[in-house]
């Protein structure tokens, strides 16, 4: 239930109706108004797995969703599943808003996730891989291969391969060897010639080898052989005077959600550093076989991996199908998407001289929106980074990293910045999961160049995506500020949907220096202008945007809500919007992942519409509009609406005031939810079903493809003017 004081705290400036909460909540809500956010994932990647079924799809793309599919499982193991079980050995409350006992959440998991990885192998075996022999590219196995093909992979196996590997035997010398998570093993067994006992060996596929070893490539087409089944074929050479019983592949999958105790510890870099230490030996929670893997084999792994039977996937065709992205990558043009080519956003664009735009004079003409990937990043956010540390007028850099890549544009820049004697901040989030080792390299690196680095607050992962320089001009002190959904990252940029806001406006470079000082120090700050800021404001925030529309509607007035989010897991934000739902309010939500709200509910949420949009760029924006009487209210930023979001990470909104720019947000809107466009939608019963094709069995309208159609279409508008 929301708290007394939800709607008590303002938003900045704005409007401080006062609400009647009791009137607000008076409604009654069923019990059983949520659906389950763990199965909600799976049906998550069922949607990915379902654009590698699709034959519209081209056909080196559906391989590499097969891949996603098998990434987005390992993690969801790693750190959902794990965090269950973890909460349940350790007697910890598990939160779940179905009513549900933890065995049974855990239970329904395991017989959805066994269901999806049957699935996710009978595509592979019955439907991508056969597609990618017709197109001449075939995976064969060792008994297709003639004595010539042999010869030449023998030769490449002791070569490259034989070298590195280690095979570990398995008797009362030799104890059990530990099995890394995620690692692809073979379980051997074998007789000794001399005494004729059976022993065990295992022998680790190495993981810094190509998967997929070309065989051949002519005018009939590429072959591969996979890495296992090459050294399976060579296991005489590895034990030689040992007679090769059998052997059978199997991977495991270990817990590997990193828990530490910020307000136990005195350095959180050690703390960190020892966590991650601790995380490769985590305990296992998944044991994935080959559906042909005897019982006296398992029976060994079950009892040394100390794993439950519940846990075990008998996976017909190959483990791991990771494996797959390095086959995606095949330099064959019409398996792919046709390329699409970022455009430097038309306010950045170069002038008649065509030098080198001037980032901060298209700032100060006006608010600047950046759409990425449509939109080039390179050309917008690591440009405005990069003037800025070259640029003699720039005292400061504030930013905040919370994922990026190797070699980064965006450190380089805060790093020649630094070295020019600029004030340089950098608030570095070394608790990003699986990023964690990285940004600690990132964060020394950093210090090393002069940069003020800091960690955030205990507690909390600093998720907020911002950055603000501070430029004198004739004397005067400007703010250039950005707020964007997505990471400082170029290699994410590319594939993943975000949009940015560049603005001088005071009143947005004055809240970002007060959070900022909030987060490198001590100051609290109670309101902000033109942000939403969470732990403290964010959800009330919304609360109270959502109760205004509400009240609209209940008044007879035009009304409307549009949310487009990863996840929608909060219950008080769901429960706002179910109450809004019962006024009448139209409600559209456009989610990418896990979805909790039930749509189209009798009573509760007739008013509700949920789809869900995927394809080759992973949708990550997140946007807020209300419709507020004609007068859009409508904010973009960092946050999802799930409650470490929400309660356990420093995320900001900004509000987005330029008329341009909420008319191509609407407009974005309209088209996401559209009939005609390619979407899926989802039912009051938690089930997702796809809208892809039209009467005629014709694809409908890909919005990824719509929109960067547009873009262009703006650009060559532009040039022609």
């Amino acid at each position: 239930m929301i708290e007394q004081d939800v709607l008590d705290a303002g938003l900045g400036d704005a409007d401080d109706d006062d609400f009647d909460l009791d009137e607000a909540f008076d409604s009654q809500l069923p019990d059983n108004r949520y659906l389950d956010r763990e199965l909600s994932w799976l049906a998550f990647n069922q949607r990915v797995l379902e654009l590698a079924e699709d034959p519209f799809v081209p056909l080196l793309e559906r391989a590499n969703f097969l891949a996603i599919f098998a990434s987005n499982l390992d993690e969801f193991f790693m750190v959902r599943v794990a965090g269950l079980k973890r909460r349940i050995v350790t007697g910890l409350a598990i939160p779940t808003n179905v009513g549900r006992s933890p065995q049974e959440v855990l239970a329904d998991i395991s017989a959805e996730a066994h269901r999806l990885q049957l699935r996710h192998a009978d595509v592979w075996l019955n439907q991508v891989k056969p597609a990618l022999v017709d197109e001449g590219i075939s995976i064969v196995g060792w008994d297709e291969l003639d004595d010539e093909d042999r010869d030449r992979l023998s030769d490449y196996f002791h070569a490259q391969v034989f070298p590195v590997l280690m095979p570990l035997a398995v008797d009362p010398a030799h104890p059990f060897p530990y099995i890394s998570g995620l690692s692809l093993n073979l379980a051997i067994r074998i007789r000794n010639a001399r005494t004729g006992r059976q022993e065990f060996a295992r022998l680790k596929v190495p993981p810094m080898l190509p998967r997929f070893v070309q065989v051949s490539d002519g005018d009939s087409g590429v072959r591969y052989v996979r890495l296992e089944e090459l050294i399976s074929n060579h296991l005489g050479d590895l034990f030689p005077g040992m007679e090769i019983l059998d052997h059978h592949a199997f991977r495991l999958t270990r817990n590997e959600d990193v828990v530490i105790e910020e307000d136990e510890t005195e350095n959180l870099i050690q703390a960190l550093e020892a966590e991650l230490l601790r995380r490769r030996f985590g305990p296992p929670i998944r044991l994935e076989v080959g559906d042909d893997m005897d019982e006296l084999t398992l029976d060994l792994l079950l009892k040394e991996l100390d794993i439950t039977a519940q846990e075990v996937y008998r996976i017909p065709g190959p483990l791991d199908l990771r494996g797959l992205f390095d086959l995606a990558r095949i330099d064959r043009p019409d398996l792919h998407y046709t390329p699409h080519v970022p455009t430097t956003p038309v306010a950045f664009q170069p002038g008649d001289n065509n030098q080198r735009a001037d980032i901060f004079a298209a700032i100060r003409k006006g608010d600047v929106l950046v759409h990425h990937p449509y939109e080039s990043f390179a050309t917008s956010v690591q440009a405005f980074l990069e003037q800025s540390a070259r640029d003699p007028h720039v005292l400061a850099i504030k930013q905040t990293l919370y994922r990026t890549s190797g070699d980064s544009p965006i450190v380089q820049a805060l790093i020649d910045a630094a070295e020019a004697g600029k004030q340089v901040l950098a608030l570095v989030e070394v608790k990003a999961r699986f990023d964690e080792a990285a940004n600690i390299v990132w964060a020394r690196k950093l210090e090393k160049a002069g940069v003020h680095v800091v960690y955030g607050l205990v507690g909390l992962k600093t998720h907020c995506k911002l950055a603000l320089v501070i430029r004198e001009e004739e004397g005067v002190l400007r703010h250039y500020s950005h707020v964007g959904t997505g990471n400082y990252n170029p290699k994410t940029s590319r594939i993943y949907e975000d949009f940015g806001l560049f603005t001088v406006d005071p009143e947005v470079g004055r809240d970002l220096t007060r959070l900022f000082n909030e987060l490198s120090g001590y100051a609290i700050e109670k309101k902000f202008k033109r942000l939403l800021v969470a732990p403290l404001h964010l959800r009330k925030g919304l609360l109270r945007l959502i109760e205004k529309e509400r009240r609209h509607a209940l008044a007879g007035k035009p009304s409307g809500i549009r949310i487009k989010v990863n996840s929608m897991v909060d219950e008080q934000i769901i429960d706002a919007l179910y109450r809004a739902s019962q006024a009448g309010v139209p409600v559209e939500v456009w989610v990418r992942g896990i979805c909790s709200l039930k749509p189209g509910v009798a009573g509760m949420s007739e008013s509700i519409t949920v789809r869900s949009i995927l394809g080759r760029y992973l949708e990550h924006s997140r946007i807020f509009a209300f419709h507020n009487q004609g007068d859009p209210q409508v904010y973009i930023g960092s946050a999802d609406m799930m409650h470490r979001n929400l309660d356990r990470r420093v995320e900001a909104l900004v509000r987005v005031v330029a008329p341009a720019h909420i008319a191509a947000l609407t407009e974005l809107f309209d088209r996401a939810m559209s009939d005609k466009t390619s979407s899926w939608w989802l039912g009051p019963d938690g089930e997702w079903t796809r809208h892809h094709l039209d009467e005629s069995g014709q694809p409908l309208i890909d919005l990824q493809d719509r929109t960067m159609m547009s873009v262009q279409r703006r650009r060559r508008a532009r040039a022609v003017r």
